[in-house]
């Protein structure tokens, strides 16, 4: 397999450490426009070789993936493609997928984004179990190639990761909760406390750990977070409003002093957590199901991105096109009972037919 590597910071350093870590005959080409940074990449071994130009890194690549703070990707995946085989696939690990979605038409781009990372940054940081368990989206478009798309699910699964499809409106709206609102959240929070240590002409003593848990992110890589935060202006935006809301009813049961009501809240807020965590962390028995499909474009996204919607983990896929190769059979082997039944009745919904394999 050889993985193109454009960016070699703490992401693309990360995907070169664990291909050439964990993925046989795994051959990793990087390109960086700071040439210190393709020097420290090579002496980490987070890449095999590193290239002079773009164009030279893509040069026969079977995968890529481009690797820059969100503004820049659109264009940075134009050029990769241009100067990638027809048999590349090319995707992206931004933090935002509508905007380039909107923007990259091609049949060998596959928008992705995996949601690992840390506060550090740069190729120092990089490790090889960076995505170990870790949700990595990916944002098939009906044009996608199906078999191009089966390349790049096997080699996310390969680095460690659990790929999951989900349309890129749906991926900037659950973003925008779980992970730009919680920095918008610290960035307010420790801004709010040193204001009020200024306006009382205070020293700020110690701080708890909820307060050290909850201000992790304040102030993030500005380089990377303005773009995320322009791109996913509308749905942040959304999630920030909504979030005023709840807390100014919570702000109404304080002042009235309803102890009940907020014995409740917090209850609440307790066992939603819990379900929450439990739903990200289940497991079970794998099942493997079998699914006839008429060989067009667009029919492996429309499978993958209706079991990302029904929240449906897919552990792992192949494409088996007949001899006549007017059909084909998808494999999908989908993580615990309940989502293998869910999974197979979801599947005979969109009028294909599914055989469950004991």
């Amino acid at each position: 397999m050889r993985i193109a590597v454009l960016g070699v910071g703490l992401i693309g350093g990360s995907i070169g450490l664990a291909a050439r870590g964990r993925l046989p005959d795994a051959e990793v080409t990087g390109f960086d426009p700071d040439p210190a940074a393709l020097d420290a990449a090579r002496e980490l071994g987070a890449i095999d070789r590193a290239a002079t130009s773009l164009e030279e890194a893509v040069r026969d690549a079977q995968a890529c993936f481009a690797c820059a703070p969100v503004g820049a990707l659109p264009a940075l995946v134009e050029r990769a493609l241009a100067a990638a085989s027809a048999d590349c696939v090319v995707s992206d690990v931004g933090s935002t997928k509508r905007v380039i979605v909107e923007r990259v038409r091609d049949e060998r781009f596959v928008g992705g984004h995996p949601v690992a990372g840390a506060e550090t940054s740069g190729v120092a940081n990089a490790r090889e179990d960076l995505f170990d368990g870790a949700p990595w989206y990916l944002t098939p478009e009906e044009r996608a190639s199906g078999m191009l798309y089966e390349r790049l699910h096997r080699l996310v699964a390969g680095l460690g990761a659990r790929p999951l499809a989900v349309a890129p409106e749906a991926h900037d709206r659950l973003l925008a909760i779980v992970s730009h609102l919680p920095h918008v959240l610290a960035n307010v929070l420790v801004s709010q406390l040193a204001l009020r240590s200024r306006q009382r002409d205070e020293r700020l003593g110690p701080v708890g750990p909820s307060f050290r848990d909850i201000s992790r992110v304040a102030g993030a890589n500005p380089g990377i977070w303005n773009d995320i935060y322009a791109s996913n202006a509308q749905a942040i935006a959304e999630e920030i409003d909504e979030m005023g809301r709840g807390l100014a009813e919570v702000a109404a049961r304080l002042r009235a002093g309803d102890a009940e009501a907020i014995d409740a809240w917090n209850a609440r807020a307790r066992g939603d957590r819990r379900r929450l965590l439990e739903a990200d962390l289940a497991g079970g028995p794998v099942r493997e199901l079998r699914v006839a499909v008429p060989n067009r474009p667009g029919v492996v996204a429309e499978v993958a991105l209706a079991m990302g919607r029904e929240g449906i983990n897919i552990t792992d896929l192949a494409l088996a096109p007949a001899p006549d190769m007017r059909t084909g059979q998808i494999t999908l082997w989908v993580t615990g009972e309940d989502a293998a039944a869910r999974a197979e009745a979801l599947i005979e919904g969109l009028g294909f037919p599914v055989a469950a394999v004991s």
